[in-house]
Order: structure tokens, then sequence, then C-alpha cells
């Protein structure tokens, strides 16, 4: 075979580095081996762990079955569109939009580094079903949080559960981040939260009331030793499970239909707007949402710093109103006029 070759003019050993070399190229440039590189390099630095690693999970058992062996720039939008449709067969069609979001990141990824030529994801927007808008279940009538709040105040449970809970509605931020909060993440004499990112990859600073320092004071001595604010009774050195704050409030007849741990925003953002009358855009600047100015520019979450202090402070005067506390500043509870 070599003197073949060389009759032909091919140098043997040139072919055999070029054949090895393409069967790397070929093994590196998988949509699988693409997908790794891409989070390993990339999305698990955005985004909290717990999200990264839902996505990963996403990716390899909805994607890896079908995809995983194919060269990523040899894929055509049919394969992807067929394990979608297995997705959406089953019922779930917001996995399914989620998971061509997941593939979408991974073929800008594969562009962006020259193994792939565009984001053939791009070609199924209108092909899949767009799945019922889903809230989750809270509650915003004034006598109702007051109920709930005065239940949480009276749970009997585990005191780092009760405290999780108590703290929930007065921070409202993603119950993920809330059982994963750090106590190096607590700036207490600057009465702040740094998250150093958020869901969406960007950090977030959460400004802390009077009322939330009381609960995390309490706190300290049970876990103040510890990595995590609300730690895992059963595990050392783990945050508390993303299912005990919404099995506490159905212990506290608060079922999922009636309010979840993610229902807290819920509550803050229409309430802060319609009874409170703060500016929507400073609320869902704390609710960690991009906020855009006149020109489309997103603003820094780390803005409007005073703004913010001053609305979570009398979002929980307002609260301890509507529980029947006494309220910790003057005047609490108000709002401000339009």
């Amino acid at each position: 075979e070599a003197r073949r070759l060389l009759a032909e003019g091919v140098d043997p050993s040139a072919q055999r580095k070029a054949a090895r070399a393409a069967q790397t190229e070929a093994v590196e440039n998988t949509f699988a081996a693409v997908a790794r590189e891409w989070y390993d390099t990339r999305h698990r630095h955005e985004v909290v762990e717990s999200h990264a690693t839902r996505n990963w999970r996403r990716l390899e058992r909805h994607t890896f079955p079908t995809l995983a062996t194919r060269p990523v720039a040899e894929l055509e939008p049919q394969e992807v569109l067929q394990s979608l449709r297995r997705i959406e067969a089953r019922g779930y069609l917001e996995t399914a939009q989620r998971v061509r979001a997941l593939i979408g990141q991974v073929f800008r990824y594969a562009v962006a580094t020259g193994r792939a030529r565009r984001d053939i994801t791009v070609d199924l927007r209108e092909a899949l079903r767009t799945p019922d808008k889903k809230h989750h279940a809270a509650i915003t009538e004034p006598d109702e949080i007051g109920a709930l709040l005065n239940a949480v105040d009276g749970y009997g449970g585990e005191p780092t559960t009760r405290a999780a809970l108590q703290l929930a509605p007065l921070v409202f931020t993603r119950p993920g981040d809330l059982r994963q909060l750090k106590w190096e993440d607590l700036d207490i004499e600057a009465a702040e939260w740094r998250l150093p990112t958020t869901k969406n990859g960007e950090p977030l600073i959460v400004p802390l009331t009077a009322q939330a320092i009381g609960i995390l004071s309490e706190m300290e001595p049970l876990t103040g030793k510890q990595t995590y604010v609300f730690a895992s009774n059963r595990s050392r050195g783990r945050p508390m499970s993303n299912m005990t704050l919404n099995a506490a409030l159905r212990r506290l007849g608060y079922g999922g239909h009636v309010i979840t741990a993610h229902g807290f925003r819920a509550m803050a953002r229409t309430v802060l707007v319609e009874r409170l009358r703060y500016p929507v855009e400073l609320v869902e600047m704390q609710l960690g949402h991009r906020v855009r100015d006149v020109h489309g520019r997103a603003y820094n979450r780390t803005q409007w710093l005073d703004d913010r202090q001053e609305m979570m402070q009398a979002w929980a005067d307002y609260l301890d109103c509507l529980r029947g506390v006494s309220n910790h500043t003057s005047g609490a509870g108000l709002g401000r006029s339009r």
C-alpha cells in the first residue's frame, strides 16, 4: 500500500498523519463534544450552578440519544426538530422550547469557534407548539397576605425552614438564590446581600431591611460557621433542598395552587406597583429582571441602590402592618404617591 501511494506521488507518512488528524477532528467536533466544551468554557461560569446543571441534564437526556455523535457542522434542522418533537409528543412543550434554546447556544458557540457555519435552530422558531403561559400561584390581597405571614411566623418545623420562609417575602429573590444564600455574600454593615450571579448570569444587590437583618441575626448562632445560611439538616455543607419551602407551605395549608415559594416574587411585584405605587422599572430591577433605558440598553442591576433600599424598607414595614406588628420606621407601609 505504501509503494502504491508513493507511485501515486503521495507520502504515506503524511497521509497517516492527515487521517489521524481528520479522525481527531471528527471526534472533537461532534455535537456532544462541542456542547461539553460550551458548557465548561461558557455556560457553567455564566449562570448559577443549579441552573447550569439542570440545563446540562436537559441536553444529555433530550439531545444526546440522537445527536451526540453527529458532527455539528453536518447537522440539519430536521434532525434537531425530530429530537424536539419527541419532547413535544410527551406533552412537555416548555421543555422543548428550552432545549431548542440550549441547542442554539451550542450552535452559536460552534460558529464562534469555526466548527459550524450558522445556528440552524433559527429555522425552527415557528416549528414548535407554544406552551400555555403558567404563572406561579401567589397571594396579593392584603388580608390574605397578613394571614399567610402570621402562619409562617407560627411554623412549628425546623427553625431554619421558618427563617427562610420569613425572609422570602422580604427579599423576593428566586427560591434557588434564597436557599443557596451564603454567609460570605452578606455585608451586614452595608445592609446588602450581593449575589455574584443570578439565573441570568448577572450580579444583583439585594438591600437588606431591618427585618431581614433581624432574621439573619437569629440564624447566625445556628449556621454562622457553615457555608450556607439555610444549611441542610441532613447533609453538612449543602443548602436546604429545593423542595423544603414548598413542602413547608403545604404543611401550613398553603398548597401549590394557593402560593409557592416562587409566588412571593409575584406578590411583591403586584403589591409594590399597584398598592404602594413604586415604579415598575424599580421593582423589575429588584426582581433581577432586565430593565432597559430609552435607548434599549440594559441597566446594571447594581444601580438605583438608594431608591431600592427605601422601597425594600417600605415593603418590609408594609408587611409588618399586614401581620399586625409595629413598624420599624416611621411612615412605613404608605409607599409613595405618584
